[in-house]
């Protein structure tokens, strides 16, 4: 099923540029969509190096198990995306699929199947016939090019409503390199230590210990602080490749002074993605920030934001644009954080509609509404505590996402 592209979407999307070392192809394998593609195949030069976070979610998919089973290795060939069947809560069909999926993408790329990266999105606890990558695998790698970037992202698209790219070009010693990624998204949205899907790609030369620490901590502090309805997925993967393609002596240690510029580009282009997720919300029609200060330390502070981002009633009073600042103080009351009624003011926009305890003695009720009919909204709290920080990304909550979802596996 389809769904009008999000308001929200992108106004301009990037061109992704090659990048020395990857070839892409895609390929309509009906898993379960008619008349579009549901494959993602990328081929890496030999020596790509590769990290990865995952899922929390103690009912993890069969394709989760085995990228963590192979990333010790800390090398990668191939992956392969399928959407329509999250292959999660399959049992042991399940991971016999996933099996047979890594070696029929291993023949394709004539590689080990140690070396194949696998992830699947899509209805969960439904088989998948992996025997029908047989063929398409192959024809995938005789084709697999330079370019496709958009098309990719497509390939692995469920309920999302645009594709998902980002890219940067960064400096790193003596050279540039390229950073592009991708994600998918728009529910089942609330990552813990991972994203939803979302492959990173370089041409730097850096090795898998050192993209490890950098991925785990650009993760903290983009796709971890992005929610639209507070379900972590069974499925949620994040893996970033680097080919080395791009030269130079290779980057060995975390504290390389080198790295200066791709961990900020590398976290630059995590934040973009993470927000365009909360930007397809399922239904949604708002961008929402949630920025808390004041707090006792960030992890508070984090806590309490993603009380706010995640609260039906405060996500349903930015639906119905309505500035109804009680159900912010009710989110942070039930946060289980330390908080003082009489010290803690809210803003939405740049609007202070709460002080000390009270409602705001300037408060404007036109003020704020013209605030809330905004197609981006902030939600600003000051707990007077501490100085701890934190900023999250969700959405608003309509009645889009309860037909979304309410129609999923029809």
């Amino acid at each position: 099923m389809s769904h009008p592209v999000s308001p929200l979407a992108p106004k301009h999307v990037p061109t992704l540029p090659p990048i020395a070392g990857i070839r892409l192809a895609t390929a309509a394998a009906g898993i379960r969509y008619r008349g579009r593609t549901d494959v993602l195949f990328v081929s890496f030069d030999e020596g790509t190096e590769v990290a990865g976070v995952f899922t929390r979610s103690r009912c993890p998919s069969a394709a989760v198990d085995w990228c963590r089973a192979n990333l010790g290795g800390g090398k990668a060939r191939v992956l392969a995306v399928n959407s329509g069947n999250a292959n999660a809560f399959t049992g042991l069909k399940g991971r016999e699929a996933t099996r047979l999926t890594a070696e029929i993408a291993s023949r394709a790329a004539g590689c080990r199947p140690e070396e194949v990266f696998l992830a699947s999105t899509g209805v969960i606890g439904e088989p998948l016939d992996a025997t029908k990558f047989d063929g398409v695998l192959a024809d995938c790698a005789r084709r697999a090019r330079p370019e496709g970037w958009l098309d990719a992202a497509r390939a692995i698209m469920t309920t999302d409503t645009f594709p998902k790219v980002a890219t940067r070009t960064v400096r790193l010693g003596d050279r540039d390199v390229t950073i592009n990624g991708m994600a998918k998204g728009a529910g089942m949205i609330a990552p813990d230590m991972a994203t939803m899907l979302s492959f990173v790609f370089t041409d730097a030369a850096i090795a898998a210990p050192v993209l490890q620490e950098m991925l785990a901590a650009g993760a903290a502090r983009s796709f971890n602080c992005v929610t639209v309805d507070g379900d972590t997925s069974t499925s949620d993967t994040l893996l970033l490749f680097a080919t080395g393609r791009a030269g130079g002596a290779p980057v060995e240690t975390a504290q390389d002074p080198r790295l200066g510029s791709f961990r900020e580009g590398l976290e630059a282009l995590l934040r973009d993605l993470a927000q365009q997720v909360a930007r397809d919300g399922e239904g949604a029609r708002k961008f929402v920030t949630v920025e808390v200060g004041g707090a006792e330390s960030d992890a508070s502070a984090h806590r309490i934001a993603m009380s706010i981002a995640n609260s039906p009633l405060v996500k349903t009073a930015i639906g119905g644009e309505d500035a109804n600042w009680g159900r912010v103080v009710m989110a942070v009351g039930k946060a289980g954080e330390p908080a003082d009624r009489d010290r803690l003011s809210i803003w939405f926009g740049p609007v202070r509609v709460a002080h000390e305890g009270a409602r705001d003695p300037a408060y404007d009720e036109a003020e704020a509404s013209a605030v809330m009919r905004e197609e981006e909204v902030t939600v600003r709290v000051d707990l007077g505590l501490g100085a701890g920080r934190a900023t999250v990304w969700t959405c608003d909550l309509t009645k889009a996402y309860i037909e979304i979802n309410g129609d999923y596996r029809s």
